[in-house]
């Protein structure tokens, strides 16, 4: 089955030399745009945040840029097809198997090259003769792992699934495909495995069929980092609202609130909002952290400087003195 190419670059509306600042930027600014919880149309905002989340899940992380880089141009050569860099597609009685997963908020492309897709998870063993007179031991099937995306509001409440996978054999043409519904729990862990039973390959001789086993992994949020339970929030302010204090809007997954700032405010400094985090497990939740940083206008008016040089003759200040 052919596997679509994906161009992270164009889908993040960057350079291939962008930095990672501007890879940074980039993501935020279309993360906030299609972000399921403010766009209007829901299911295409859905797939698209999906589809920004998978590019910045790529040039965000140097390795797996680099491995993109080198793929280039020559990303669909015969001899890259042959090739399987997370350890193929299944083995066993079912040797060359393809399966393919729709709903796991990842493409074929990313799950082929940087994914989870098809590695063997606990291989075959023997469950027991099947016949007599020397007939063949049962077999059972080989379980199956794959990704799944997940987002943090899935993380603090749980969420139902639907996803479809579908097994290719290469051999004979045929494939099947199965709708499964995937529970989610709240309060789930990046890189937690959900299990569902008896959905990997078949057995042989009888044996039973084994598990497919999806990796959690979240979704990037826009304006929060995951630390554990706890959420970070880089928290901008104005020079002014640094110095003077100010009352400022701050997103939490539980919706606005209002933080007040109070005066000779430092870079650097964190504002803990208790029990805005993500479940911890124990019926309780972690914390959210704002982390200060000052940003200055950019251009300056003209009488915006004059302000600034008129300030800058009558403070004393100087942050190279020591105290």
């Amino acid at each position: 089955m052919p596997v679509e190419f994906k161009d992270y670059y164009d889908i993040l509306g960057v350079a291939r030399n962008a930095s990672d600042e501007e890879i940074k930027k980039a993501f935020r600014k279309l993360a906030h745009r299609y972000h399921p919880d403010v766009a209007k149309d829901k299911t295409t905002a859905e797939e698209k945040f999906k589809e920004i989340n998978e590019a910045n899940e790529v040039l965000s992380d140097p390795e797996k840029r680099r491995k993109y880089d080198e793929l280039g141009a020559n990303w669909n050569h015969p001899e890259r097809q042959t090739t399987q860099p997370q350890g193929g597609f299944g083995g066993g009685p079912e040797e060359g198997s393809e399966f393919h997963f729709d709903g796991t908020g990842f493409s074929d492309f990313f799950e082929q090259f940087f994914g989870s897709r098809g590695r063997p998870f606990g291989g075959f063993g023997r469950t027991g003769e099947s016949g007599r007179g020397g007939a063949p031991f049962a077999q059972r099937g080989q379980d199956i792992e794959g990704d799944i995306l997940v987002t943090l509001d899935e993380v603090l409440h749980g969420s139902t699934r639907t996803i479809r996978l579908q097994r290719a054999d290469p051999r004979t043409g045929q494939s099947t495909l199965q709708t499964l519904r995937v529970k989610i729990p709240p309060g789930v862990r990046e890189a937690q495995l959900i299990r569902l039973a008896g959905k990997g390959q078949e057995g042989i001789g009888g044996g039973d069929s084994g598990n497919l086993y999806l990796r959690v992994k979240f979704a990037q949020h826009p304006d929060f980092r995951v630390r554990g339970a706890d959420l970070y929030h880089d928290l901008e302010l104005s020079p002014w609202e640094a110095v003077l204090g100010a009352t400022v809007h701050l997103p939490t997954l539980d919706g606005r609130v209002s933080l007040k700032i109070p005066s000779a405010t430092a870079a650097g400094r964190q504002f803990r909002l208790r029990g805005k985090g993500l479940p911890t497990g124990d019926g309780t939740r972690g914390d959210l952290y704002a982390i200060v940083s000052i940003q200055v206008p950019s251009p300056v008016t003209p009488d915006e400087k004059l302000l600034w040089e008129q300030l800058a003759k009558k403070s004393a200040f100087n942050p190279r003195k020591a105290s």
